[in-house]
């Protein structure tokens, strides 16, 4: 029998307790801005037949999965900042923590597929439809959600296992993986081992993929003959780069933070965590659904 505790507790931002209150506003305000951005982009797409190709329906996919990822957070979020309600029981917990890691590896997944297809639009244009043809666009749609949920499922299974003694208090604002692992008194080498190759499989080659693809761009917008379409493509590529920062940069500090950053303040590491959820799904239909139309 393993001694889980019944409810874990949620304590926000360790160290700006008293500044939650006012820090869950922007954060509300960036999470209906995600809502209202991400639904609008799903109705247009879907009800816009000439948009039912490759780039589109990949940003479908970043639109469903920044809404997955800001809902299976934020509420709560804000339930902690507004009304002091940290509680969250054991498997709600878990089931927390599988979304969050599940559509944070399907968002890296999908942002690689995006400069995928922008590489072959770009640099085989003839070759774009035969290549990416609908069938190939959800199949790498699937496999993309079916590696997130093989890969985050251990880290449920291994959780559910540990026993975790006396020690409920999460000094976090969401069922993080590493933030939850700590709490555990067994052996903790497998969980943090298995964290680590996980996001080494999945932002390491996505990052590979993503850099490579951009790299050949750029070769090719480098030829092209005239000023305007070069600066057209850069200026489609720069905010197509910027929204892969926003999300990798947060998602990598986050991850090191965890494993190698003790002297960094909790509430800076955690209000990090927190944006990284956020300013993402916010950013998305913004930069690519103005970028997109463009090109």
């Amino acid at each position: 029998a393993f001694s889980h505790p019944p409810y874990f507790l949620l304590i926000g931002i360790p160290g700006l307790e008293k500044e939650q209150f006012w820090i869950a506003f922007p954060f509300c305000i960036m999470y209906v801005i995600a809502v209202l951005g991400n639904v609008t982009l799903l109705l247009i797409i879907k009800a816009e037949p000439s948009l039912h190709e490759p780039m589109y329906l990949f940003l479908a996919m970043l639109a469903f999965t920044d809404l997955v990822l800001s809902t299976s957070t934020l509420p709560k979020m804000l339930g902690i900042f507004w009304l002091g309600s940290g509680e969250i029981g054991f498997l709600s917990c878990l089931a927390q923590l599988f979304f969050i890691h599940t559509f944070s590896s399907v968002e890296s997944g999908v942002l690689m597929a995006m400069a995928l297809d922008r590489y072959i639009a770009i640099c085989h244009p003839l070759r774009h439809s035969s290549i990416l043809s609908v069938p190939v666009v959800a199949a790498l749609g699937s496999l993309v959600l079916v590696r997130g949920v093989l890969l985050v499922s251990p880290f449920c299974f291994l959780l559910h296992r540990m026993p975790f003694c006396q020690h409920h208090v999460i000094s976090h604002s969401y069922c993080e993986h590493m933030a939850v692992v700590k709490l555990a008194c067994g052996d903790t080498r497998v969980n943090v081992i298995y964290g680590l190759f996980v996001a080494f499989i999945v932002i390491g080659s996505d990052m590979m993929l993503i850099i490579v693809s951009y790299t050949m761009i750029l070769r090719v917008v480098m030829r092209l003959s005239s000023t305007e379409a070069r600066l057209k493509a850069f200026s489609t590529c720069a905010s197509h780069i910027s929204v892969i920062l926003a999300f990798y940069v947060p998602a990598l500090f986050t991850f090191l933070t965890h494993r190698f950053g003790q002297s960094i303040p909790p509430h800076i590491h955690i209000m990090v965590a927190n944006l990284y959820l956020l300013v993402p799904p916010m950013l998305n239909p913004i930069v690519y659904g103005v970028k997109t139309k463009n090109l």
